[in-house]
């Protein structure tokens, strides 16, 4: 009798159980449905215009029709990466300026009067302070200031909305050379660091048109060759005109040299899509995610830490042997003279056929850790060279000068024209990417031979271009 009772408890209570679930559920429904009728009001409300009526103000909408119209999208394009890379070269002048000041006209003699007291050995000295402190102040110097301008401006771009709308505009360009539009947005990063572009490519899902941008990520001038084409075309291209043009004709030669390397990486992107790396460029939705108000906190992490910080971290640690090395050539000598020396001695005749110099290449080669440090080794290893001794602080000690025309002076002692100068714009652009690239691309693709091919690739085509241009150079001038 008790079992029946108990039974018939439990059946209730699973009934009223049942029953008030169904009642949840029901309203739950109810309260779903409710949400989506009101959301889809709201939204009909801002974007729905009747007949006769007023059509509704739509921010987003507006800025669009602007941004990305095929008219005026790419002009807007080009000013406010322009803006970026102005902002960031004039910006990064002072601070880069002051920084060097403290790190090797302050920091470094301090080092070196300590180095005595303590009766450091002179050759172990030289690598530790003239060779691999030196060459770690003028990676920090020359290449924080710039990161620390392009990131944060470039991240505030993103939070804005408006780098989806620089995929938008692209994406058409980079489908018909078999690549994806987002390779755009990775580009662009490139602008700043070729590392931090490389990781960028993480955005694109399709590992063919991943390797492809990775691969042609090395065209777009980082912050570190910057400094080298406005040095050099202030020099020898600004130079060709009267001065009140030579900042403006100085200035475009760079904006040529850039625009070169965006067109380089279509076309390279259009010969890998249609060989090693062959197959159609592939779809995909690109959301226009609504503009918004950049969140300046969270701006200042992500690209201080998460990309400057990083990125430098990774050229520091491959500039400080490289400082080491360069040191070592320039005081180390066979038959009185430095290793540097017997290499620039060697390598000048096949230099010369390419329109450049074995200073040039020495100072390529030994200074791939950091493209920073390129203009700094050119110029020690000149002097060094010329045996001058009233210019720089000592053999195999990088330095820089305030003063163009006084770089200009001790460049055109070494021999350098007008076509060395054009020569060396040209193969700043085209050259292997720096060690910290490379490393990066190794991570990235976990391949031996993707990273080679991404180092050798624009050497041989920086060869091959400064080969033929110095050919044209020099029968068009009947040498």
């Amino acid at each position: 009798m008790m079992n029946v009772i108990n039974r018939s408890k439990n059946e209730l209570i699973i009934s009223e159980a049942s029953k008030l679930r169904w009642e949840i559920g029901e309203n739950l429904h109810d309260s779903i449905i409710e949400s989506i009728y009101m959301d889809a009001e709201k939204i009909s409300g801002k974007v729905v215009s009747f007949i006769g009526e007023k059509p509704k103000f739509d921010f987003d909408r507006i800025v669009d029709k602007i941004v990305t119209s095929k008219w005026t999208g790419f002009p807007i394009m080009f000013l406010i990466l322009a803006f970026v890379f102005w902002l960031t070269i004039v910006g990064s002048n002072y601070p880069s300026r002051l920084l060097a000041s403290f790190f090797v006209d302050t920091i470094h003699p301090i080092l070196k009067d300590y180095a005595n007291i303590i009766g450091l050995p002179l050759f172990i000295g030289g690598v530790l302070i003239d060779g691999a402190y030196i060459s770690m102040a003028w990676v920090v110097s020359v290449m924080l200031p710039p990161m620390a301008i392009f990131f944060p401006m470039f991240t505030l771009l993103e939070d804005f909305g408006y780098l989806p709308r620089v995929a938008f505009n692209m994406d058409n360009l980079y489908r018909r050379v078999g690549a994806h539009g987002k390779q755009a947005l990775t580009m662009s990063m490139g602008f700043g660091c070729n590392a931090a572009g490389v990781i960028a490519t993480r955005i694109i899902d399709s590992p063919r048109e991943r390797l492809i941008a990775i691969i042609t990520n090395n065209f777009s001038l980082c912050n570190g060759r910057w400094p080298t084409q406005i040095l050099i075309a202030t020099i020898f291209i600004g130079s060709l005109v009267p001065p009140v043009f030579g900042g403006l004709i100085s200035a475009a030669a760079v904006v040529a040299i850039a625009l070169l390397g965006i067109f380089l990486s279509l076309v390279v992107s259009w010969g890998l899509s249609k060989t090693v790396l062959k197959g159609e460029a592939s779809a995909f939705s690109l959301e226009l995610p609504p503009y918004r108000p950049p969140r300046i906190l969270q701006t200042l992490y992500t690209s201080l830490i998460d990309r400057t910080i990083f990125v430098l971290g990774r050229a520091v640690v491959f500039a400080i042997p490289a400082g080491m090395v360069i040191w070592l050539v320039s005081n180390i000598n066979v038959n009185e003279i430095s290793l540097a020396e017997h290499f620039i001695k060697w390598f000048d005749l096949y230099a010369l056929i390419i329109g450049l110099n074995g200073v040039i290449v020495l100072a390529y080669v030994i200074a791939i850790p950091a493209n920073e440090i390129v203009i700094p080794t050119i110029l020690m290893l000149t002097i060094l060279t010329l045996g001058i001794s009233d210019v720089g602080a000592g053999s195999g000690i990088l330095f820089e000068l305030d003063n163009a025309a006084d770089v200009a002076s001790i460049l055109h002692a070494g021999g350098w024209t007008t076509l060395t100068g054009i020569n060396l714009m040209l193969f700043s652009l085209l050259h292997n990417p720096c060690s910290t690239t490379i490393f990066t691309i190794y991570k990235e693709t976990g391949s031996i031979k993707w990273t080679l091919i991404s180092t050798i690739l624009p050497i041989l085509m920086g060869l091959t271009v400064c080969f033929f241009l110095t050919q044209i150079w020099r029968i068009s001038s009947g040498i």
